[in-house]
Order: structure tokens, then sequence, then C-alpha cells
């Protein structure tokens, strides 16, 4: 059946501009890292995308290593694209990266040369059948790579018209400031960095976010969720259907699933419901809250998390009594594994 999107879908969304850009982004955006690879079910796909573009959610974040395998994400993405969202490709953001390894061979190990980023990006025009996507991230920081070579790339991509806006990801304050220095050469705006950025990891608020506004750049927080340790699926133990047990499911390690970890969740989940939220709601809410972050990226399995999440719409507002308790729970847990990538290359993919 031919897919006719909400009529209602714009009602209830919100959108903020991101940075100092004319662009609004969705202040929930879906990310495809898990769950659109080929072990997922195509059928499921086309119901998460669906749902959300329904919703109002109009950016679908990728990368060229979503899975798995590599790239099946953008290819299965762009099939469902071509099929059901045609029609409205105007009404979208559509993003990706390149920073970690993709292909065989020295080209393909990642990065941030200009070889490696420029290639990527036509593989996965390609793969998902675009002419262009709305944003091109590098990655991850490469230490191995001039900043300039990284920069230059970037701009390329833009003035090639093969993207419309630049950003990065999981790059330092420091980092961050310099890359948006390089890119006014080319009098190209970084428009957002997309950091990891949760309940239970705060890193960014050290000195990211202030970076961020004095280079008028927008914020985009992936793993709001803590990759769902901050939903109700672990207040009672490990489910068998948990992620940490389904293919690609790796960077949830046992470790993020401590004694302390869960007891912290157990207690937020608590706050959460004398708000009259889910956890999933309030941990999004708190993300967003204050306005510094654009959009929080929310990931799910099944189309009534895509649900649950919009419905944190609905309060998003604390109170100075409720940040306060929040605060005690809400502290810095180890599982921040994108740390390294901030000032050196990397280890784990997203």
């Amino acid at each position: 059946m031919t897919y006719q999107a909400r009529p209602q879908r714009y009602e209830a969304m919100q959108y903020r501009t991101c940075g100092r850009s004319g662009l609004k982004l969705p202040v929930l955006s879906l990310g495809l890292w898990h769950n659109f690879g080929d072990a997922s079910a195509l059928s499921n796909q086309r119901e998460l995308l669906r749902t959300a573009f329904d919703a109002g959610i109009t950016h679908f974040d990728l990368a060229n290593n979503y899975g798995p395998p590599y790239g099946s994400a953008e290819a299965n993405f762009g099939r469902l694209l071509h099929e059901d969202f045609k029609p409205y490709r105007d009404e979208l953001i559509i993003s990706t990266k390149a920073g970690y390894d993709m292909w065989p061979g020295p080209y393909g190990q990642g990065g941030g040369s200009r070889k490696y980023l420029l290639a990527s990006l036509d593989q996965s025009l390609h793969r998902m059948r675009l002419d262009y996507v709305d944003i091109f991230y590098s990655h991850r920081y490469d230490a191995s790579t001039p900043l300039e070579e990284t920069a230059a790339a970037l701009a390329s991509a833009v003035a090639q018209g093969k993207a419309l806006y630049v950003g990065v990801s999981s790059y330092s304050a420091g980092k961050t400031s310099e890359i948006a220095r390089l890119l006014r050469n080319w009098r190209i705006p970084l428009l957002i960095h997309q950091p990891s950025y949760n309940m239970l990891n705060r890193w960014i608020e050290s000195d990211l976010l202030s970076a961020l506004q004095d280079e008028g750049a927008g914020c985009i927080a992936f793993s709001a969720l803590a990759q769902g340790l901050l939903t109700d699926k672990y207040l009672n133990g490990v489910p068998a259907d948990a992620r940490i047990h389904r293919p690609g499911g790796d960077s949830l390690r046992p470790e993020h699933l401590s004694a302390q970890n869960l007891s912290r969740v157990r207690s937020l989940d608590q706050i959460a419901k004398r708000r009259g939220q889910s956890l999933a709601q309030m941990a999004l809410a708190w993300v967003l809250r204050k306005g510094r972050v654009t959009s929080a990226l929310i990931g799910a399995s099944r189309p009534e998390q895509v649900e649950d999440c919009v419905g944190a719409l609905k309060a998003l507002d604390f109170s100075d009594a409720e940040l306060a308790e929040i605060d005690t729970y809400a502290r810095e847990s180890d599982i921040n594994l994108w740390a390294a990538s901030a000032e050196r290359k990397g280890p784990p993919r997203k």
C-alpha cells in the first residue's frame, strides 16, 4: 500500500534553530545506528520510519558503517526512502558520517583524510540513492591527519553540491573550535556537533557547550538514552531481547549495567514517575532542558518506542527542585565509549 504521510504530522513536534544557521531541526531526531541493518526486518524498519515521520520527526541520521553489516543501514534506508518517502524528500533532513573503518585497504580504514571522506560520501550517496545529503559529518577527530585536510574535504563536499551543511562528531571543545575556524577560510560555517550526552554521561557540560555557543553551532546529542539504559528495559535485570544480546549490540557493555548504575537508573525512574513520565521521556526532556541542545537522537526497535519518546514533548520543563534531585543520581557513570575520539583515534564505532 502506498504510504501517505499523516496530515497532522507537524502539529505536536517542536523545532529549534540549529546554532546561528537558518536551519531548524526537530527536538527529537531518529538515529539509524541500530535496527536498520540487514539483521533487522525491513518491514519493521519501514514502520519505524513511518511512525517517526508521522510524528513530525523530519531528521534521519545515518553513518557509512551503520548496520550490521557496514553500509546496510544506508542501503536499506535508501530503498525505503525511494519506496515511501521520495515525495517528501524536501521535508527531510538526512545526514551521514564518515570516520571509522569501512572497506579493505589503507584508504578505507577511517580517519579524516580527503581521500577517505570524499570517497565515503560518494558511496553513501550511492547506497541511499541520493544526489546530496543535508548534513555530512566528520565522524571522529583523526590525529594522524592534519585538521586542515579534514576541513578542506568537508568544504569540498559542500562546494560539489553533495552536502548542504557540515558537522563533526565526538570532537573535543578545542578541536571543534579549531575546525570551525578552518572552515571559515572557505566561508562555510560549522553547522553542528554530535556528541554523546545523557544523564550518566555529562562530559559536554564542562566546555563543549560553551564552545558551540561561541562558534554559533548547534548540538545534537546521541545516546541520549544511554543505549537503552535510561529506559525501563533494565530496571528488573537484563531481558533476553536486550541490545547486548543482538548483532551489533556490543557497544552496550556488561560493565555499563553495573549494580551502581542500575541503582541510579531506578532512582531516576522514581522521579520520572512523580512527573507522570516514563524514564525515557524524562531522560530526553532533561537532555533538551535550557535549550542548549538543538535535538536529541532517539533509537528504537519498535514503533511504540518512537511514540513513547515523542510523549516527552508534553513535559519538557523542570522545576529547580526536580533538577537538583536529578543531579543526585545523574552522575558520570563510566559509559562514554567515545571519550578517546575527542582528541585522538577512537576505538569504538558509532
